[in-house]
């Protein structure tokens, strides 16, 4: 359990509209292009899991300082401090979403989002 309420296991997607101001054109026509869609559409998965990627949710746990902060201040000093221009994020975001169709056609999980060989699960 997270001890702050705004904390969740991975990125969610209530937080994409609170991320909008914070770059140039080109991201909030990204925003605007995902918050346009349907709740569960392929984009707005692709930018939670872009956004997984870029936060370290993965990495996040209940007492770490940045489940502490919560989601959405984690979300916003992510993508306010990004180094990269806002085409970089635009390619993050195709990268993410080519990576889910490719997972949905073939099954395969892609290799940046595998369980290291030495954890086995059992099936």
């Amino acid at each position: 359990m997270m001890y702050q309420s705004d904390a969740e296991i991975l990125f969610p997607a209530r937080v994409i509209p609170l991320l909008r101001n914070l770059r140039g054109q080109e991201w909030k026509q990204l925003i605007d292009h995902v918050l346009e869609q349907e709740a569960g559409s392929m984009d707005e998965q692709a930018f939670c899991l872009m956004m997984i990627r870029l936060d370290g949710c993965l990495t996040c746990h209940a007492d770490s300082y940045r489940a502490m902060r919560g989601c959405t201040l984690c979300a916003q000093q992510t993508i306010a401090r990004f180094k990269g221009d806002d085409r970089e994020l635009v390619a993050a975001h195709e990268q993410a979403k080519a990576d889910l169709i490719e997972w949905q056609r073939t099954g395969i999980v892609p290799l940046s989002e595998s369980l290291p060989p030495e954890i086995e699960l059992d099936q």
